[in-house]
Parts: structure tokens; C-alpha cells; sequence
């Protein structure tokens, strides 16, 4: 029995899959679409949906304050508080300690 060897054309074509093969599954996982990077993104976007939550919260707070302070809607107290705080007064029968 003689050993058959594979002839060079057959070992190029098999170089050629596998060199194929670990490229695409290289650019599988950590090319611009891969897994790695959905990971990334996921991660970014909750994130982002943080963010955005807080930025909700915030803006219905400041909505909430400019419609106490409105012409329509006038909150005494909130006026008060605003008044002390940015013009710095304070009533006759208060004492201010520094």
C-alpha cells in the first residue's frame, strides 16, 4: 500500500477555508457588527434610557415650579421661598443668625 499525499492545489483550498473561516468568525464576534460591539451598544443605550429618565424627572419638577410661580397659578408659599432665597429678605419678626 503507498500513502497517498494530498496534492498542493487540495492544501490551498483547505488553507483558503480556514484562513476564510477564522476572518468571518474573527468580524463575527469582533468586527463593527459583532457581538462585542451589540454588547457595547446595549449597554450604551440603557444608559441612555437612564438619562433620559432623569432628564424627564427633572423637567417635569421645573414644569411643576414655573406653573406655582405663573400668572395662572400663584403658590404663596413657593413665592416666599423664592423671594428669601434670590432677593434675600426676610420678614420684620424674624431674627437671622449668621
Amino acid at each position: 500500500m503507498t500513502a497517498h499525499r494530498p496534492s498542493i492545489g487540495s492544501l490551498m483550498i483547505f488553507a483558503l477555508a480556514l484562513t476564510l473561516g477564522g476572518y468571518f468568525t474573527f468580524a463575527a464576534v469582533q468586527g463593527d457588527y459583532g457581538v462585542f460591539r451589540r454588547v457595547q451598544i446595549n449597554a450604551e443605550a440603557d444608559a441612555l434610557r437612564t438619562e433620559r429618565d432623569r432628564l424627564q424627572k427633572e423637567l417635569a419638577e421645573l414644569q411643576n415650579r414655573t406653573l406655582r410661580l405663573s400668572d395662572a397659578y400663584l403658590d404663596i408659599d413657593l413665592l416666599d421661598e423664592q423671594v428669601r432665597d434670590v432677593l434675600g429678605y426676610i420678614r420684620a419678626d424674624e431674627i437671622v443668625i449668621r
